[in-house]
Order: structure tokens, then C-alpha cells, then sequence
């Protein structure tokens, strides 16, 4: 396999080019403070720093596989490849499941189960380079399979509860949401996985290189896209930064009644369109009505609604009280101003939420006759 592609010059200047893109995009997450790519958004600095070292790991793996294209003796690019590949059991492979568990955000995972499912792989992989044999691969590509179906499972069970939290605590998911990523993420790897199991021939190394590059890419826009939702980090909000009026200290009580919120949200968040605010948090919005996020969270549950749901309620509400003004005062307007009007700053995500609320398009909508 490597003999074919030793003399290749364009592939050791992809190997090269892969090598020095890991290794800067680890130095821009390490030392650049300010977001590049996505300028508006700061993302987590844990994601960032694990995400970093997952990158220069990937440039630490190209330079321990490097002396394999200048090796002549078999027997000692065996044991380059062997110890390549323990290397990567015991940094590249757990560092990725770890900056896996980090995108989600609705609570800190523990880390040790990576631990515990590395140790296997580790120690078959230790056996092999003491032994100088590739005898138990078979092993480790039946384990690394039922491992990688556990871990899917897991991150399944996991995108639901986050989804669920989100939902429970934020107004706007703009750069907030990540299953799709997963998908992506997903489809990366079992490409990764379909040519690590075949790898015949110099088109199985070339892949592998353009795959890397896609996920250098990939990841470093994930992380820089992704906002930072530690509800521990969020300073609580000035009244007046939050366009309400301020209230008493003597009127501010955490433990307000159930029965008493309705008629506090009417007053502190419809009555003062509190819900127009971008990024409103539920913790922001408990503190305008004074109360706190726990009793708030109860009265929507006793709702059967989320906190999302609420939000975009009276958002889309808004958004056909001013369509219906517009249009019965001639005012010109466009559906996306009236969206961003209304509290959205992203017109597709007022589509869908207004598509999910009323059964159709905004576009269907506007066309049927008023009743």
C-alpha cells in the first residue's frame, strides 16, 4: 500500500498541506481570541481549546506516519504503522469523542467512559507492538464497529435531551442547534470508516487526506458558529437592559406561585413586548417577572409547552398583527422585515416556527383570504 504512493510528489505535498492546515487551525483556536469566521459569535472556550488539541494531535498523526514513505525494510514500517496506531488509540481517537461530547452543552459530560472504552483498543494495540504483528486487527475493527454503534446510540439519546433543553431555556436556537452537525459529522466518519477498512491501493491514502482537510474545515466552522449557552456564564440582565420597566426590590420573589405567573408574563413580557428581545433566556425572562427559572420552567411544563414555544407564539402573533396592519393601512412592507420586526433575526427560522404554528408557508398564508 505505501510503496505505491512513496514516490508521489503530489501526494506528499497533500500530506504536507493536511499536516500544516491541522497545525494552523490549532494555533488560530489556541491564540486568536477573536471570532475570524463568524465575527458576532462567541463560542465556548472549552469546545475551542479541546477542538484545538484535536487538531494539532491530527498534525502530530501525519508527522509519527511520516518515516513510513522514507522507510525500505517491511519489518520496520510495520513497526511504524503499529505505533502509529497505538499513538492514535491513546490521543487522536479519544480526543474526538471527547470534543464530540463537548459541542453539547446542556450539561458537562464526565470524560472517564472515554477512558474506559479506549482501554481495549489501547492494549490490543500495545500487544501488537510488542508482539510485531497485525494478528488481532480483526479484533479491533469488531470491537472499534460495536463501540462506534454505542457511541452513536448514545449521542442519539443525548441529541434529544439537548434539543429538549434548548428548547426549555432559549428563545432563539440560532447557532445554538447541532444535530445537523452530527450528521454531517457522521457521514465524514463512515466514509473515513468505509476506506480505513478497504485501504487497497494510493486512491484509499488520497481519499483519506481530502477527508481530514473536509473535517479540518468542518469542525473549525462548528466551533466558530456555535454560541456559548453556560446558562452559569450569563450575567444577570439590568431590567432596563432588557427594555422593562424596573420594578421594587420588595417586588422581586423567586418563590411567585404558579398561579400567579400567568398574570406576571401579561404584565412584564406581552404587555411590555419583553418577547420581542433577540436572545431572550428563560433565566432572563424569570428574572423580569421576578421570579426564577425553576418555578417558571414548572408553569410551562404545567402548560404542556416549552419555552420556545411560548416565545414564538407571541413573536408570530406579532408578526400578523403588523401584517394585517400593513396591509389594511397600504403601508409597503416584505414578509422578512416584518419577521425581524417581530423578534426573529433569521427569516428561515420564523419560517419554520411559523409554518409549525399555522400549518402552512408564509407565503400560502399571506395568498389566503382573511376570515
Amino acid at each position: 500500500m505505501y510503496d505505491q504512493i512513496r514516490e508521489e510528489t503530489l501526494f506528499i505535498m497533500l500530506y504536507a498541506v493536511v499536516t500544516a492546515t491541522a497545525l494552523l487551525a490549532s494555533c488560530y483556536l489556541l491564540f486568536r481570541r477573536a471570532n475570524a469566521i463568524v465575527p458576532h459569535i462567541t463560542p465556548p472556550t472549552r469546545l475551542r481549546r479541546w477542538t484545538a488539541a484535536f487538531f494539532a494531535i491530527l498534525a502530530l498523526n501525519h508527522l509519527w506516519y511520516m518515516p513510513i514513505f522514507f522507510l525500505s525494510s517491511s519489518e520496520d514500517i510495520m513497526m511504524t504503522d503499529l505505533i502509529g496506531g497505538l499513538l492514535d488509540c491513546l490521543t487522536l481517537f479519544p480526543v474526538a469523542i471527547i470534543v464530540l461530547f463537548i459541542i453539547l452543552q446542556d450539561r458537562k459530560r464526565p470524560l472517564w467512559p472515554v477512558a474506559a472504552m479506549m482501554t481495549p483498543i489501547v492494549i490490543i494495540a500495545i500487544y501488537g507492538v510488542a508482539t510485531r504483528s497485525y494478528a488481532l486487527l480483526p479484533i479491533v475493527y469488531i470491537y472499534a464497529l460495536l463501540m462506534w454503534m454505542g457511541l452513536i446510540f448514545y449521542m442519539v439519546r443525548a441529541l434529544r435531551q439537548y434539543g429538549r433543553w434548548l428548547r426549555d431555556n432559549f428563545a432563539d436556537l440560532e447557532h445554538k442547534e447541532v444535530w445537523q452537525s452530527f450528521v454531517v459529522l457522521a457521514i465524514i466518519m463512515l466514509v473515513f470508516a468505509i476506506y480505513a477498512l478497504t485501504n487497497e491501493g494510493p486512491v484509499y491514502q488520497y481519499a483519506m487526506q481530502v477527508i481530514i482537510l473536509v473535517l479540518v474545515f468542518y469542525l473549525l466552522w462548528r466551533v466558530e458558529s456555535l454560541s456559548d449557552l453556560s446558562l452559569s456564564q450569563q450575567p444577570e440582565s439590568n431590567p432596563a437592559d432588557l427594555n422593562i420597566p424596573a420594578k421594587r426590590e420588595c417586588d422581586v420573589n423567586p418563590k411567585v406561585p404558579t398561579a400567579n405567573i400567568r398574570l406576571l408574563l401579561q404584565k412584564y413580557c406581552i404587555d411590555t413586548q419583553l418577547y420581542l428581545q433577540h436572545d431572550l433566556t428563560l433565566s432572563q425572562l424569570a428574572q423580569a417577572i421576578g421570579t426564577n427559572r425553576t418555578y417558571l420552567t414548572n408553569y410551562f411544563i404545567h402548560q404542556g409547552i416549552t419555552y420556545n414555544a411560548y416565545i414564538n407564539d407571541l413573536r408570530i402573533n406579532h408578526f400578523i398583527n403588523l401584517y394585517r396592519e400593513a396591509v389594511t393601512t397600504g403601508k409597503t412592507f416584505t414578509a422578512q422585515q416584518l419577521a425581524h420586526d417581530s423578534g426573529y433575526r433569521s427569516y428561515s427560522t420564523f419560517s419554520l416556527a411559523f409554518k409549525q404554528r399555522m400549518g402552512q408557508s408564509v407565503t400560502a398564508w399571506m395568498h389566503t383570504p382573511a376570515e
